[in-house]
């Protein structure tokens, strides 16, 4: 099976702050590769550096098979990588059609296209109902079916989640992490960081613990999830 993302001995910094020390991991193809930690451990920093934010002192990002360490983010974003960022960072002031439409991509060197308008909206009806409607007028909820629908419309042979269930009531992590295995389900691969660690272990296949910056734990989400005490020990209470 190859890699749809590889990430190998990465050091990043944020001017002075030695932030990432050697990360490496790797995204299979079709699979979905939970990425836990508390805050501060590197999560977010490691989408960063994959997305091409931030540009690693030390180390590759390859997209299957393909270097793409240091490039611009619309470089990256061409080779099929997209992102629902933390925090959703909609676009308030434009509708939600303007929202998807700004964000369309074709796929990836002849692939087919498995998104588009219509394709969003069957998934997600409540965007078609409210179509017109201004974006920051959204429920918090709705805001983050846009976020995933938006990353969606570029066509992406990898989707990074960055704490899609942060700020969100129970029932819409519900209907989130409901969409999310849908997405598994048509084969997509995905890197999905989260601090809860039972939605991870509940959808993922692999999963990399951080901690200060460091791989510590890794392996089969089966595997790990059995290992309740070594995972007590990163995480916290869980």
């Amino acid at each position: 099976m190859s890699d749809a993302l590889a990430l190998s001995e990465i050091d990043a910094f944020y001017g002075d702050s030695h932030v990432l020390h050697r990360v490496s991991f790797h995204l299979g193809e079709g699979r979905l590769l939970g990425l836990l930690g508390r805050n501060g451990a590197g999560k977010s920093t490691s989408i960063n550096v994959t997305v091409g934010l931030l540009a690693p002192r030390h180390g590759t990002v390859t997209v299957y098979g393909r270097p793409v360490t240091g490039q611009a983010p619309e470089t990256i974003a061409a080779e099929g990588v997209a992102l629902v960022p933390q925090g959703r960072r909609i676009f308030r002031s434009l509708t939600v059609r303007e929202n998807l439409m700004v964000a369309s991509r074709p796929p990836h060197r002849g692939l087919p296209e498995l998104w588009n308008l219509a394709a969003v909206y069957r998934m997600f009806p409540r965007l078609r109902e409210r179509h017109a409607q201004i974006a920051g007028s959204l429920s918090g909820g709705e805001q983050q079916m846009l976020a995933i629908g938006r990353a969606l419309m570029a066509n992406p042979r990898v989707l990074l989640m960055d704490e899609p269930s942060e700020g969100l009531a129970p029932q819409i992590v519900a209907e989130v992490m409901a969409t999310i295995r849908r997405l598994k389900a048509q084969g997509l691969s995905i890197v999905l960081v989260e601090q809860n660690a039972k939605l991870v272990f509940d959808v993922a296949d692999d999963v990399v613990v951080l901690n200060s910056g460091r791989v510590v734990l890794e392996g089969g989400a089966g595997d790990l999830d059995r290992d309740g005490a070594e995972l007590r020990q990163h995480l916290g209470i869980y």
